[in-house]
């Protein structure tokens, strides 16, 4: 634990520079999906730098079939199929990628293991169900695997996605595939040809949503958006209204926490004036936005901001690289999400002012929190599975993740991916081939690593029963908020209600160990 406490404040710093300590995980891990506008054809290059591709002896596996469940996006599922011929062709390992939605990947895969049917041997999922997968024994610990496997290259992955994502109770239990948190998206061109900077606070933000909202950005003619925010229930639109709220629940340091109350397990998420701060202004952006901001999904809204329609919008890595070719090439800008002047005082659930004592990570005044929504796709494999399939899973993982594969994949707008590795910032070779230019690539990985460098980092969620936290009751309550249902009051309690029913009926004093945990807390 305490390796994982002093590694999150300063996790960017490390990944920017190099990873070179031993290879010896130890802490706890967690998880953005993604969909996809348009994106450039996928490139078979393999940069010099990247090293060597082969997994394995050649033909090692010749007639083992892996199954693999994992999202059907299209994106996600994408890479492992472009590049599973190509595995197999190095090993004989034939790799059956079964792709589903997101809705039910984890019920499909916690069903699949809890029964004993074991019909998939991995997965590519979302890191931070391992609290659900990793207690019973479901997934195979990974440790001396990615230790020995020197194609890997395990020290070149951030120790942010190496000891959060891949790690739970000291152990490695998944490979990084993608690296995910939440940035803003903004049109260069316009702010600068107007004198505005990039939006600092949220109500900057929506100030500038405002300025452009109804007016033609892309020349055609037609009114455009100021902001384009996917909302669509089901759609993980419950991710934003964390990225929007985070700076006002946590301001200490990424083991603060924003979730939950750590001495007692309450939730943040209401009631206070926080949360009604952040609903109020998650729903004014609505009102900036498309006409039909409530049903579109990122697909949309990312379709939106690349035909040049939207002056603002948020969301994970992808747009950086969906750029090229499209309208918003080169007229793109990236920033660290908006951060707040005002921070929950948690004993009166009130705000109070930023100064030096309740934002102490403040930069300029503004409380930044970035947010790891997701935290990034990651390669798991089944336990129960026949040791021939695990080591062929491992394998292809380990060939799926190595540089010379993912420093093509992660520049690819189409497979979802976003970069994880110091390698993937350091050679801008990569980004180059993929379309973006110096000055767009360099601006991308600059606020990528301005995220990551953050002290004040939020992590998500990633305990016993986090879809049904995350995904039911956040999900649900938002979605009724959003439609007029309920208020900003009836929200929060619905969400204080909801957490709370879930964390007693596990336990909340197991719930309570199992949070405090995720964050690298030591009591």
């Amino acid at each position: 634990m305490s390796r994982f406490r002093s590694i999150a404040p300063v996790v960017g710093l490390i990944l920017v520079i190099t990873g070179c300590s031993p290879a010896t995980p130890s802490a706890p891990a967690s998880a953005g999906p993604s969909a996809v506008a348009s994106a450039p054809a996928a490139s078979s290059e393999t940069p010099a730098s990247a090293g060597p591709a082969t997994p394995a002896p050649s033909q090692a596996f010749k007639g083992v079939n892996v199954n693999l469940l994992t999202f059907n996006g299209p994106q996600i599922a994408e890479p492992l199929q472009r590049r599973a011929p190509d595995f197999e062709a190095l090993t004989g390992a034939h790799i059956n990628v079964i792709a589903t939605g997101f809705q039910t990947i984890y019920d499909k895969a916690l069903l699949d293991a809890s029964t004993n049917t074991n019909s998939f041997d991995a997965y590519v999922f979302n890191p931070q169900w391992m609290g659900d997968f990793v207690g019973p024994g479901y997934l195979l610990d990974l440790t001396d695997k990615v230790n020995a496997d020197t194609s890997l290259q395990w020290q070149d992955i951030g120790p942010f996605f190496r000891d959060f994502n891949a790690t739970y109770g000291g152990k490695v239990y998944t490979v990084p595939l993608d690296g995910d948190f939440h940035m803003v998206y903004y049109r260069s061109d316009i702010l600068t040809k107007d004198g505005l900077k990039p939006p600092a606070t949220w109500d900057d933000y929506l100030t500038i949503a405002k300025k452009y909202q109804g007016t033609d950005l892309n020349g055609d003619g037609e009114p455009d958006y100021g902001s384009c925010i996917a909302k669509k229930k089901g759609a993980q639109s419950y991710w934003w209204i964390i990225s929007v709220a985070a700076g006002l629940l946590q301001s200490q340091g990424t083991a603060q926490g924003a979730f939950f109350d750590t001495t007692n397990m309450n939730p943040l998420f209401g009631p206070n004036d926080a949360m009604t701060k952040a609903l109020q202004l998650y729903k004014a952006t609505k009102d900036v936005g498309p006409p039909d901001e409530l049903n579109m999904d990122v697909g949309g809204s990312r379709g939106l901001f690349t035909t040049g329609r939207c002056a603002l919008t948020m969301d994970w890595g992808d747009i950086g690289t969906l750029t090229p070719g499209t309208y918003a090439q080169d007229k793109t800008g990236a920033t660290i999400t908006p951060g707040w002047k005002e921070v929950l005082d948690r004993s009166t659930g009130k705000l109070v002012p930023c100064d030096a004592t309740t934002c102490p990570k403040a930069v300029d005044g503004v409380n930044y929190a970035p947010f790891a929504s997701f935290g990034g796709w990651s390669g798991a494999v089944n336990a129960a599975a026949p040791k021939a399939q695990q080591d062929a899973a491992f394998a292809f993982l380990s060939y799926m993740s190595a540089p010379a594969q993912s420093s093509v994949d992660v520049t690819l707008g189409k497979t979802g991916y976003n970069p994880y590795r110091t390698s993937h910032f350091s050679d801008l070779a990569p980004w180059k081939a993929a379309g973006l230019s110096d000055a767009a690539a360099t601006n991308y990985l600059d606020a990528i690593k301005n995220s990551l460098q953050s002290p004040n980092m939020v992590l998500d969620m990633r305990i016993p029963l986090t879809k049904r936290y995350e995904q039911d009751v956040l999900d649900t309550a938002l979605a009724q908020y959003l439609a007029g249902e309920l208020d900003e009051a009836g929200t929060e309690q619905a969400i204080a209600d909801g957490w709370n029913g879930i964390t007693n009926e596990a336990g909340k004093d197991k719930q309570l160990a199992a949070y405090v945990a995720s964050l690298g807390v030591q009591r």
